[in-house]
């Protein structure tokens, strides 16, 4: 049941994440769950690094966008179409 929760929440973070960022993104449904999870996990990560969670605790709704919103930058800078052809 955790892992349903966890895709659950992160396709919301995900989708909250694409609608702050304008513009088009290559990525659909998949894209959009993966960003969302590995958001809050990265979030979850800096934030115990910066000692705003414990160990073992997750980060917030907030934080997971913002780290969403970080790796959905990321991904467009990587993955952006090229126009130069």
């Amino acid at each position: 049941m955790h892992l349903i929760w966890t895709i659950i929440v992160g396709f919301v973070v995900g989708l909250i994440a694409k609608f702050l960022m304008p513009g088009r993104d290559p990525g659909g449904f998949i894209i959009t769950v993966l960003l969302g999870i590995a958001g809050s996990l990265v979030a979850g990560w800096i934030g115990q690094h910066l000692h705003f969670y414990a160990p073992g605790q997750p980060a917030g709704f907030i934080a997971s966008i913002l780290g969403a919103i970080l790796l959905l930058i990321l991904y467009r800078v990587i993955f952006r179409p090229n126009t130069n052809a």
